[in-house]
């Protein structure tokens, strides 16, 4: 690794220290589908967002209360609080679509249809009320 590409890989690094988030990778569900669900919880309290995701009956639902409690994981880790103590929500809600696999579907007359069976990469990040507001 260069010289340069070390420096702005450092300071990538130590802006991600007061981001607190999780990812989830080649989820195979639509990416359409998963945004509803994306939708649904942005902005909101992270409790409130919890009990959404859990009474949805969507399948992206279960997928996203994962990673959200894997998102307030690692928020108690980063600042060694507990998240009962402060009121977090959910910052920000990112879902970017993933590779797809193209299949082919037997149709009449000797053609084949294409399936395209997308995924997608999905991202959370919680932050404080506090936080935000000293910001702006």
């Amino acid at each position: 690794m260069g010289a340069r590409k070390k420096i702005s890989a450092d300071a990538r690094k130590e802006a991600n220290k007061s981001l607190y988030f999780a990812k989830l990778n080649a989820v195979p569900t639509s990416p359409r589908k998963m945004r509803l669900m994306a939708d649904l919880i942005r902005g909101m309290e992270v409790n409130k967002a919890l009990s959404v995701l859990k009474f949805s009956s969507k399948e992206a639902s279960g997928r996203l209360e994962k990673l959200l409690k894997s998102a307030i994981t690692n928020w108690e880790a980063k600042t060694e609080q507990k998240a009962d103590n402060v009121e977090l929500y959910v910052s920000k809600v990112f879902v970017d679509s993933a590779t797809m696999l193209k299949r082919l579907r037997t149709a009449p007359q000797g053609r084949g249809y294409r399936v395209r069976k997308r995924s997608n990469h999905v991202t959370i990040f919680v932050d404080t009320k506090i936080t935000n507001d000293n910001e702006n």
